[in-house]
């Protein structure tokens, strides 16, 4: 890009989920073939995990775990209103906060790409919610989904056009990060189902459900879960683990930046969220050729397991048919494991470069867009 001209990424939050793990991948793929890119968000601490030639502006140096996302938001935004009059033009990637990008673009006229992560489902429940949205989104250059399901939802919803991009992987780094040779006890007994969910602890994530579920079927297989994640429903969930007295069968592990080693010595991954996008979870079970049972959330789930073809897909909050769906798992695992197999063999379609590409093509048609 000409030196008047920079790609600003905007992820104001960068917590360790799946939309950083997109975020990271992109941001490194894209800067191999452009120059010129910032990255804007709250604190350091995921600097160390991007390429040095990104341009990064935190608000501050250090992990602020306290600090609410809208706080982040809001001096974020105030970084890409500088930005935005110093002369230079923009092109903007937003991560999160689209709508804010959205009406920032309105009035400083950058362009704007617009990646939302997470289906309308969870964010567009009222009549003025939707009004702003369908307004304020058209100032996008492009709206990037991450499945078909989400771009048919946010057109029924909106009458928005948008454009589908996978979630790019790194499935060889995954396989190679999952063989790191270590011990979990909790996971020794070789009769024992061993079940895995990884998630945030949030309402979105419903890990009651799961929670409810798994105490069903304590009492009539032998089973054991871990939980890997962080948030504000932690507290919720150890009291539950608490008061029915599952802590011998249930363990909770906070936020790991090698969640794969975990996954390798499961057989079993649930996610039991209420809503979603593309949840990378379950890409990543299934690059590690492992067992999903999953909500048919909105949206992603269906997608991935191909309408239950490759894993088993229950309705949302219905803990008494997931208990169903892991007994019969366990009763048969070699003959569902096959399942997971061609699951396994279907995830070209999520290939590291060749979504990555995607992304630059959009990118290189608004530089020359603004060339002219």
């Amino acid at each position: 890009m000409e030196k008047n001209k920079e790609l600003v990424l905007f992820m104001p939050s960068i917590d360790g989920g799946g939309v950083e793990k997109n975020l990271i991948i992109i941001a490194n793929y894209l800067i191999k073939k452009i120059d010129n890119i910032i990255l804007i968000t709250y604190n350091s601490s995921f600097n160390k995990y991007f390429d040095k030639k990104i341009k990064i502006l935190n608000v501050v140096k250090k992990n602020t775990t306290s600090v609410n996302k809208y706080t982040k938001y809001i001096y974020c935004l105030y970084l890409l209103i500088k930005l935005s009059i110093s002369g230079k033009k923009l092109i903007v990637f937003s991560f999160q906060a689209n709508i804010y990008c959205a009406i920032l673009s309105a009035f400083f006229k950058f362009s704007l790409i617009s990646r939302s992560n997470s289906s309308p489902s969870g964010w567009a429940q009222n009549f003025f919610k939707k009004k702003i949205f369908s307004y304020f989104f058209k100032y996008a250059n492009f709206i990037i989904v991450n499945s078909y399901e989400f771009q048919k939802e946010l057109f029924k919803r909106f009458k928005l056009k948008s454009i589908v991009i996978y979630n790019p992987l790194n499935f060889n780094e995954i396989k190679n990060k999952s063989k790191v040779n270590f011990k979990l006890n909790f996971f020794k007994e070789k009769k024992t189902l061993k079940i895995i969910n990884i998630a945030r602890f949030t309402d979105q994530k419903d890990h009651l459900t799961l929670l409810k579920s798994f105490k069903i079927i304590s009492k009539k297989i032998n089973a054991k879960l871990l939980i890997v994640g962080y948030g504000p429903e932690r507290e919720n969930i150890v009291n539950f683990v608490n008061k029915n007295k599952l802590s011998k069968k249930i363990k909770i592990l906070d936020f790991q930046t090698n969640p794969y080693k975990y996954i390798k010595k499961s057989d079993i991954l649930i996610l039991s969220s209420k809503y979603e996008g593309l949840p990378n979870v379950l890409l990543e079970a299934l690059s590690l050729k492992k067992f999903i049972i999953s909500s048919n959330c909105p949206t992603g789930p269906k997608e991935i397991l191909d309408n239950g073809k490759y894993g088993f897909l229950f309705n949302v909050g219905d803990y008494i048919d997931l208990s169903k769906k892991i007994i019969k798992y366990s009763k048969s695992k070699n003959k569902y494991n096959k399942m997971c197999l061609l699951g396994f063999k279907s995830l070209n379609r999520f290939d590291y470069e060749t979504n990555c590409n995607k992304y630059l093509v959009i990118i290189k048609k608004l530089i020359n867009k603004n060339d002219n």
